[in-house]
């Protein structure tokens, strides 16, 4: 799977600066990180409706699409395949090959503490948007 993930966020990249008349993915970046985001957005709630209504073939498609727009937001961003394997085996060494960084900040801090930061200032900018 990591492959066949590196071989879409290559071609992706490749188009990042093709011709929007002739190319989605090219017209999709050039729409700016906003769009890509609200777009990759559209697609998890997509997944997750076909999902709730228990249509296996809904959320393989859906999850394709939901990829195909991840790997879209990171050329937008800067961040490559390597990058988040990377942090897919930093967490695996702290908490398994099955487990997410916990919801509990000082448990976070304690096990990891530059992206206990990260993540405690990002939780702050959520609940701080969510107040708006």
């Amino acid at each position: 799977m990591a492959d066949s993930l590196e071989r879409l966020f290559n071609a992706v990249y490749d188009l990042r600066k093709g011709d929007p008349a002739r190319s989605r993915t090219a017209r999709l970046i050039r729409s700016g990180r906003s769009k890509i985001a609200k777009k990759l957005g559209e697609e998890a709630v997509e997944v997750v409706i076909d999902a709730m209504q228990g249509d296996r073939e809904a959320v393989v498609r859906e999850s394709a699409d939901l990829l195909y727009n991840l790997v879209v937001l990171w050329v937008s961003t800067g961040v490559r395949p390597q990058d988040v394997w990377a942090e897919m085996r930093r967490r695996e060494e702290l908490f398994g090959i099955a487990e997410k960084i916990p919801k509990n900040e000082k448990i976070l801090k304690k096990q990891a503490p530059n992206a206990a930061r990260r993540k405690v200032v990002a939780l702050e900018a959520v609940r701080a948007h969510k107040r708006r």
